[in-house]
């Protein structure tokens, strides 16, 4: 497998190849990983590797506050995050490529990125301004079945987005809006379906695109059968919007 290090920008999300991701960067060891990006050429890709937390905080606190109001705040590229920073993340990721990092007067910057490749953590290294990390990028193996899936996977989710925006008759998006190329399918689904972090982790690290869409097929099947019994959907708004794959 390939390695390569990359900076690494832990969130309280998952991140899939395909898909958008929007961050306004604030604190000053992510501020100092921006201000790096931006030495590159601009003909070459301005790469970050994206992890999930499993334990730890995204931001680090930085007063004093409970339970002990006179405890310092954690500082450094590893705060929030334990004596070893790897053991607080999920060991699959994904590489983002930063289209745009804007830097504002005030300092912090406005970035958009998009998931490329998904990486397998290897190592995290916290002797610098920022988290650095050694990483194995993982091949996407189709699986067997995964076309027909893919089709499958598609029917279930219209009828998902049916239910979730309580209109039975009405779709909220059309088929030629949605792709057909599995793996894709199996992404763009996975971050559009409203699941915990546990769970759209898992679909990442999934083995191949076949079980990854086996997994979601059932998902799918099982959030629609639920949704269906509930009394209200007060989160519906939330599926009004398309998901861009940009």
């Amino acid at each position: 497998m390939t390695t390569v290090r990359l900076p690494l920008f832990p969130l309280n999300s998952v991140l899939y190849p395909g898909l958008v991701l929007p961050l306004n960067v604030f604190e000053e060891r992510y501020r100092a990983m921006m201000r790096d990006l931006l030495k590159a050429p601009e003909d070459e890709p301005r790469r970050f590797a994206v992890v999930a937390i499993r334990d730890g905080h995204e931001v680090a606190p930085s007063a004093p506050g409970m339970p002990d109001p006179t405890a310092l705040p954690e500082l450094g590229p590893a705060a929030g995050f334990g004596p070893d920073p790897a053991k607080s993340f999920h060991s699959t990721g994904c590489v983002a490529d930063a289209a745009t990092i804007r830097e504002r007067e005030d300092g912090t910057f406005e970035v958009l990125a998009t998931g490329t490749t998904r990486v397998r953590l290897v190592s995290v290294d916290t002797s610098g301004p920022f988290l650095m990390a050694d990483l194995e990028e993982l091949p996407e193996e189709p699986g067997d079945e995964a076309g027909a899936l893919a089709e499958g996977v598609l029917r279930a989710f219209r009828q998902y987005q049916k239910r979730l925006a309580g209109a039975r008759e009405r779709s909220l998006t059309t088929g030629a809006d949605l792709p057909d190329e599995p793996s894709v399918v199996s992404y763009l689904v996975a971050a559009a379906m409203m699941l915990d972090t546990p769970t759209k982790q898992r679909l990442l690290q999934a083995p191949d695109t076949a079980s990854r869409l086996r997994d979601e097929l059932k998902l799918l099947r099982s959030e629609t059968a639920i949704i269906r019994n509930l009394p209200s959907l007060p989160a519906s708004e939330l599926t009004r919007g398309r998901t861009s794959l940009n």
